[in-house]
């Protein structure tokens, strides 16, 4: 069992870090060994793919390696990156949008968020209520729910969509039920890929911060076995599944009811689990204990 700690602000990269090159390459190849059998199997080439990191390259140099008090030229920026400075001021300022949000996404996690947290939409287990569709006495409905958050969209296009998702079922009563089970499984693509993108890049800036400082500020723990049977896998994921997701709901809780009463800022926080089973030759990699 292995626990690594990790938990708060962004500082200066340190100059020298705590690895060799050699220990930085095989580090990279396990972390983006995944990404490029998603490339692949979406078609995007080594062009392609070779395209977008050089030109993150340019734009991180520029952006976050600038000297104190000194202009951030072309010649500085092919120094540090290794990028050919005519590339670079052809390439320089054409930044690339990391935005997967669509409106649908948003608009959905907030309504989610809603339900799962508003005592006004829970039961007396803080579960999230059945509710009918409408209400005649201005009573909790889900026609109240979604024009609480937006009355941009109709609250029947909303329910046909998470319907045919299945994020909801509605009942033999008419009453609309929230399906827990369903809500990231069966999201659709736009918030799959902003899930992913979201994710997986707050997992790896944290972890990045915490190599790059000392002590590191961020939270990040794990607990991993090998060598287990399958059955002791799949209960340990089911364990850790019903766990994560009553953690992740009891967070949102908490969030959502202290939101009135916060002055605001410009903080962002995120909290996030992930489980996985693996089989011992689905990753023939080597890995090093350290």
């Amino acid at each position: 069992m292995v626990f690594r700690d990790r938990v708060f602000l962004m500082s200066k990269p340190r100059a020298k870090l705590p690895f060799s090159e050699e220990t930085l390459q095989a580090m990279l190849i396990r972390v983006l060994r995944p990404l490029v059998r998603l490339a692949l199997a979406s078609g995007f080439n080594f062009t392609a793919f070779s395209a977008v990191l050089r030109r993150l390259y340019i734009e991180v140099a520029e952006k976050e390696f600038a000297l104190p008090n000194k202009h951030q030229t072309d010649s500085r920026i092919s120094l540090l990156t290794g990028i050919h400075r005519k590339d670079v001021n052809r390439l320089r300022g054409q930044a690339l949008d990391p935005s997967f949000l669509t409106v649908s996404v948003s608009q959905t996690s907030r309504i989610l968020a809603r339900w799962l947290a508003d005592p006004l939409y829970c039961d007396a287990e803080d579960k999230p209520s059945a509710l009918p569709r409408t209400s005649g006495d201005g009573g909790p409905s889900f026609e109240s729910l979604v024009t609480e958050i937006t009355k941009d969209v109709h609250p029947r296009s909303i329910l046909d969509e998470w319907l045919d998702r299945g994020l909801v079922v509605v009942d033999d009563n008419g009453w609309v039920r929230l399906n827990l089970s369903s809500i990231v499984p069966n999201a659709g693509d736009d918030a799959r890929r902003h899930y992913f993108t979201r994710n997986l890049r707050d997992h790896v800036q944290a972890s990045v911060v915490n190599l790059m400082n000392d002590p590191p500020p961020y939270f990040e723990r794990a607990v991993h076995y090998d060598g287990i049977s399958q059955a002791l896998a799949n209960r340990l994921d089911e364990i850790a599944r019903e766990e994560g997701m009553a953690l992740l709901l009891k967070l949102n809780k908490i969030a959502h009811q202290t939101l009135k009463d916060d002055p605001g800022g410009d903080s962002r926080w995120i909290a996030g689990l992930y489980v996985m089973t693996e089989e011992a030759d689905a990753a023939p990699e080597t890995e090093t204990d350290e």
